[in-house]
């Protein structure tokens, strides 16, 4: 099975399909935008791990430490995505990627793997039911039910960096964190902005366009989250339903 899998290099980058979203002539402005985003990822170690076919079956990784994300510990690495959909489903695909993870951090002599999870399971982030089989447990929590899950093989713990638990921010506006680690999030921000545009409603996004800027971020986040009121809502991608909903409370 190892042989149907390839990862995103330098070299290869510009030419291979980013799985989210699959496009094979027109080019789509959410993955040439993870695309540049990744260009620079790439020489931090990051890793895009994938099927070699059209099909969204992929592992998204970094080391923790230049990984977009407000966790802190030494020499782990930090899940960002890891997805099998559609007819893809039940061929072990899933267990390949992980078990590939885990042997990468074990080869590279890292402390363990780490990933965002919750309490009970939240849209847009990855099956942590799944992650638990291969032994990862919770080993930091944040409010609104928020749990980072790790599987360490020496005994530390990675952490939520402090200002995760604030989860607390002055504005008041609608105010959306966001970065370019999704395929969706471009699309999602134009969405939001032309929602709020049309109904009057302040709004403010945020760009998180450094790792110090992702390291100190007043919430969890993923690649995206959402304050409303000074308060802390979601890392959920938001549509007009869900934007209606949240404007409500």
């Amino acid at each position: 099975m190892d042989a149907g899998f390839i990862n995103l290099t330098p070299e290869n980058l510009d030419g291979e399909h980013l799985c989210c979203i699959i496009r094979s002539k027109k080019a789509h402005p959410g993955v040439e935008a993870k695309r540049q985003w990744l260009a620079d990822r790439l020489k931090e170690g990051h890793i895009f791990r994938k099927l070699n076919a059209k099909a969204t079956v992929f592992i998204e990784y970094a080391p923790l430490e230049t990984a977009w994300t407000p966790v802190l510990g030494d020499s782990y690495y930090y899940i960002y995505c890891l997805w099998v959909c559609g007819e893809s489903k039940g061929k072990g695909y899933g267990r390949a990627l992980m078990e590939y993870c885990l042997a990468d951090a074990r080869a590279k002599g890292k402390s363990g793997v780490c990933m965002l999870g919750a309490e009970k399971q939240k849209a847009w982030l990855s099956d942590q039911a799944f992650a638990k089989k291969f032994g990862f447990q919770t080993v930091d929590t944040a409010p609104n039910g928020y749990e980072l899950l790790a599987l360490s093989f020496d005994g530390t713990k990675p952490r939520f960096a402090p200002h995760a638990k604030k989860q607390q921010i002055e504005n008041k506006e609608l105010t959306v964190f966001y970065d370019m680690q999704c395929p969706y999030i471009l699309q999602r921000v134009e969405r939001v902005e032309r929602y709020c545009g049309a109904n009057g409603v302040p709004l403010s996004l945020v760009r998180v366009d450094t790792l110090q800027k992702a390291k100190e971020l007043p919430c969890v986040f993923n690649n995206w989250a959402v304050f409303y009121k000074g308060k802390f809502e979601t890392v959920n991608l938001l549509d007009d339903a869900a934007l209606q909903r949240l404007l409500k409370k």
